[in-house]
């Protein structure tokens, strides 16, 4: 994906691949007035629009008008930017929905700062680290340190499924400050941790059927003490690592071919209903 703005501040997103022979146009972030090939330099202008083929004019019926960067939906929310392929999808605020306005209860976007970013990954499929991510029915058994901190009684650690996204809203057991967890539809999680103002963010992706990545992008809020951010990161490693071992253990025994199916238990894992309910749907 290529995301452009050109010097009236207008906002666009292509598909990142030359539309002559299919050669990706651009790698990371930089400053430029057109976008160049680098294998036969057809060059666009940030519109999209196709600038210059060289030999172009040789051809009898070339038409530049009819090769411009193929379009993509893009669209803005606080600190991040989202791309959809699509160029009919729906708008990023209506797929939103209301998650702005509930993160907003707890944190204030314009308020926190990029800070780093984390890559991991675990031998699973991605649907399994998602329904990970959906339910704390695990945590008191498989994260002693996570629900040490966190309130993960069944009636106060909170799951409410929404169009979509699916949210989980839990309590700081200490200080009673407040954290919330998303799963904003298909694979994108969200998380604010309950005290000082901190968010992290980043895609599940699948790399295959047994193999998922994914990164996360923290920020905080500049006046964060140092102290207790490097020991959240410490934290939140090792929940990380915990949740590596769970997840990769189910992908083996699913692979296994032993079991027919399973059984949610819809008071503990209603967000795996709905998940699962989403994805049948966008698969038929």
């Amino acid at each position: 994906m290529l995301a452009t703005r050109d010097s009236a501040g207008e906002l666009r997103a292509f598909i990142n691949v030359c539309r002559h022979r299919g050669a990706v146009l651009t790698e990371g972030c930089g400053t430029r007035t057109t976008i160049q090939c680098h294998y036969h330099a057809w060059t666009y202008d940030l519109d999209g629009s196709l600038r210059a083929a060289p030999r172009s004019e040789r051809e009898a019926e070339f038409d530049a008008a009819d090769w411009s960067l193929l379009p993509a939906s893009v669209g803005t929310w606080g600190p991040f930017l989202f791309v959809n392929p699509d160029p009919e999808a729906p708008t990023l605020e209506e797929h939103l929905g209301d998650l702005p306005e509930i993160l907003a209860r707890d944190l204030d976007l314009d308020a926190i700062t990029f800070h780093s970013r984390v890559g991991f990954g675990s031998n699973a499929n991605w649907k399994i680290v998602v329904e990970n991510f959906l339910e704390c029915y695990h945590c008191p058994t498989a994260h002693p340190g996570f629900s040490a901190e966190v309130d993960v009684h069944p009636d106060r650690y909170l799951l409410q499924a929404h169009p979509t996204f699916s949210a989980q809203f839990a309590t700081a057991r200490r200080s009673g400050e407040r954290g919330q967890f998303h799963l904003l539809y298909p694979n994108t999680g969200i998380n604010v941790f309950p005290g000082p103002a901190n968010l992290s963010i980043g895609p599940i992706s699948p790399n295959g059927s047994g193999r998922t990545e994914r990164y996360l992008d923290y920020f905080f809020a500049p006046d964060v003490d140092p102290a207790w951010r490097e020991e959240f990161f410490v934290f939140d490693d090792q929940v990380g690592r915990e949740d590596t071992a769970l997840v990769e253990s189910v992908h083996r025994g699913m692979a296994s071919g032993v079991l027919d199916h399973g059984r949610l238990l819809r008071s503990a894992e209603p967000l795996l209903a709905a998940f699962q309910s989403w994805v049948t749907e966008s698969i038929r």
